[in-house]
Order: C-alpha cells, then sequence, then structure tokens
C-alpha cells in the first residue's frame, strides 16, 4: 500500500508563514584551521525545506523544525537537532528524522556528528523513535530500502508549496 493512499495522520496542520532570512554577510567567522565555522542558522537553512511526507508544505511551514531548536558545537564537530512532529501520535515521525539527517550527512563536512531527537514530550514513542535515529545501522539499513529511499529524496527535493 503506498504513502499516497493512506489516510492522512494529520488532516488539517496548522501551516505557518516562512520567515524572512536576512542576507548572508560578507564577513565570515573563520575558525582556527581557516575553514568556515556552521552555526544553527546554516544548519537551520540546510533543513527548512524538507517537504513533510504528508503534505505538500516544509517542515518549516508545519513548524517541525524550528532554528531555537537546533545546537551546534562547530569546534566539538558536532550538531543536535530536536524537531516536532505536528501531532503526538505521528507514524511519519521517525521517516521525518531519517530525511533530516540524510540532509545534513549530505550537506556537512565529514567530520560532525548528527544527533536528530524529538523534541521532549512531542511525541508518544519519543524513546522509541529516538533510539531508531541514534543507531546507525538501522539508518543506514532503511537507506538501503530503494522505496524508503526514494521517499526521502522526494522529501529532500523541497515543499511545493510557498
Amino acid at each position: 500500500m503506498s504513502l499516497e493512499s493512506q489516510p492522512l495522520i494529520n488532516p488539517n496542520p496548522i501551516i505557518h508563514e516562512r520567515k524572512a532570512r536576512p542576507q548572508k554577510e560578507t564577513a565570515v567567522d573563520v575558525a582556527a584551521e581557516g575553514r568556515e565555522l556552521i552555526d544553527a542558522t546554516e544548519i537551520f537553512d540546510h533543513i527548512r525545506d524538507i517537504t513533510d511526507p504528508e503534505h505538500p508544505y516544509s517542515l518549516e511551514q508545519l513548524n517541525v523544525v524550528e532554528e531555537e531548536l537546533i545546537c551546534v558545537d562547530d569546534p566539538g564537530s558536532h550538531v543536535k537537532v530536536m524537531f516536532t512532529p505536528t501531532v503526538e501520535h505521528c507514524s511519519m515521525a521517525t521517516l521525518i528524522g531519517l530525511c533530516i539527517r540524510t540532509k545534513l550527512l549530505r550537506s556537512l563536512p565529514p567530520r560532525f556528528k548528527v544527533d536528530i531527537l524529538l523534541s521532549p514530550g512531542s511525541h508518544s514513542t519519543e524513546a522509541a523513535v529516538n533510539k531508531q535515529l541514534a543507531d546507525k545501522e538501522r539508518v543506514a539499513a532503511a537507506l538501503e530500502n530503494a522505496a524508503l529511499l526514494d521517499m526521502v529524496n522526494r522529501c529532500l527535493a523541497g515543499s511545493t508549496v510557498a
């Protein structure tokens, strides 16, 4: 059974206004090693336009991802992103987390460790979803599944509604 033929988990999500992004200044923060520093704004810019698997809206428009829920330790090469599903019983939470992880793994230098977590109290099976998203072998196996990889790539292609 395809995802498109299943009933919607959240048939009427609240759509939020996209935040205006200030133009990046020409002066760039540079680490002692001479590389550009990565911050929460840059991480948010990478993931904000990921399309929700169930709706034609971006994760930003659905308030699933917020810049305030992103922590970056550039010198320590660590990124932590917390996300909030639109409903606490969202069966797409693991897929959304997989999309965020995949986008960041494709976008960031390989030195970064990426943690993707549900916002505390935002999901009925929070611990189980967080465990799945933290399991590198499970993530790798999921991305070897052609149908799942196709769904992830469609979500990463971007939102169709502005």
